[in-house]
């Protein structure tokens, strides 16, 4: 997705009235209505500025991002006084577009998978949706492989042709957390985009999928922050993700050639993860138990917003969650993803 010449926009004063419990609408206890969705601010909510304070974070520790596709969530991870990451926030996607599995090519509408690495200088406060920053695609692996894409973003409204769309009260929240971070110092956050959460069974039901084994080394990399609650280190070599690797010579610097011997030793509390959860991928694959029947025509949605989709109409959800009236992108597919894909 290409960003257009920034513009001006208006700055609300308002403290952002983000969404907050969208999943308890999966429960049939909730439902959001487009009134609930409140103003965009790029500001802290003051819940949120709560919520930061009881789990022993501040507002300029370090963030780490996650995005899960099929979940169609973006979590916010901060710092707290351990050093650890601790959960502070969960936010609903409105929308991405393509399917599961990484992007390859321009155009091909897929929104990116792998690790990302966002600097102060990839945040755009003048976007076209509202506000943004870019993934930094195609990331070292992705270029040596021959993979082609330019401005693949997390922004604002319900409109994706490669990009994690937020909606603009979404987006505003999540901006400013990053933004103080990296103002406080963080010299980069790291962006884990996944297709799914990435554990054992889910794994075991895309195991027919052509992307198994690029998941499996991008699993490495959630196991590893599963276990330990600390950022991993991820280097590229031998055509794929290594996670926590030090090698003998210092960094690879060919995403392609072999990857030099490595001289760490594996933390304890991550070997164990990877131990539990090779067995169990292991025993679940030779069972052979149900495949993932969920195939996507055009990406997708989160449950809460197709339902304000399904009852208030592709123009009105616009509305309300744009303030340009950015159109939600092809809503149809929205409507229908994900389908049965069974044969």
């Amino acid at each position: 997705m290409t960003e257009r010449k920034p513009r001006s926009w208006k700055r609300f004063g308002a403290l952002s009235a983000t969404i907050v419990g969208l999943g308890l609408a999966l429960s049939g206890c909730v439902q959001l209505a487009l009134d609930d969705l409140g103003a965009a601010s790029p500001e802290i909510s003051q819940k949120t500025l709560v919520d930061i304070k009881k789990k022993g974070m501040t507002v300029q520790a370090p963030v780490l991002v996650r995005l899960f596709k099929e979940e169609s969530e973006l979590e916010v991870w901060k710092q707290d006084a351990s050093g650890r990451y601790a959960l502070l926030k969960t936010y609903p996607i409105c929308r991405w577009s393509g399917k599961l599995g990484p992007k390859k090519n321009d155009g091909d509408r897929q929104a990116p998978e792998g690790f990302y690495s966002v600097t102060k200088g990839m945040l755009n406060p003048q976007s076209q949706y509202y506000l943004s920053f870019n993934l930094g695609y195609p990331n070292r692996l992705e270029a040596a492989l021959g993979y082609t894409g330019t401005a693949l973003m997390v922004h604002g409204a319900c409109s994706s042709s490669g990009c994690y769309a937020m909606t603009d009260q979404g987006v505003g929240e999540i901006y400013a957390l990053v933004k103080a971070s990296l103002e406080a110092g963080q010299s980069a956050f790291q962006v884990q985009a996944f297709p799914f959460r990435m554990t054992a069974q889910n794994m075991a039901s895309h195991r027919e999928d052509p992307n198994f084994e690029f998941w499996r080394t991008m699993k490495a990399g959630y196991d590893s922050f599963e276990a330990t609650r600390t950022q991993p280190k991820i280097s590229t070599c031998g055509g794929k993700y290594v996670v926590n690797a030090e090698f003998e010579g210092g960094e690879p610097k060919n995403p392609l050639a072999a990857c030099p011997a490595r001289i760490d030793t594996l933390n304890p509390a991550i070997a164990a993860k990877f131990k539990v959860e090779d067995t169990q991928l292991s025993a679940l694959v030779e069972k052979d138990g149900p495949l993932h029947a969920n195939a996507y025509v055009d990406g997708g949605m989160h449950p809460s917003f197709r339902v304000l989709l399904k009852q208030n109409g592709a123009e009105k959800l616009a509305a309300r969650i744009s303030t340009i009236k950015y159109p939600v992108s092809r809503p149809e597919a929205a409507l229908a993803d994900p389908y049965d894909g069974a044969k």
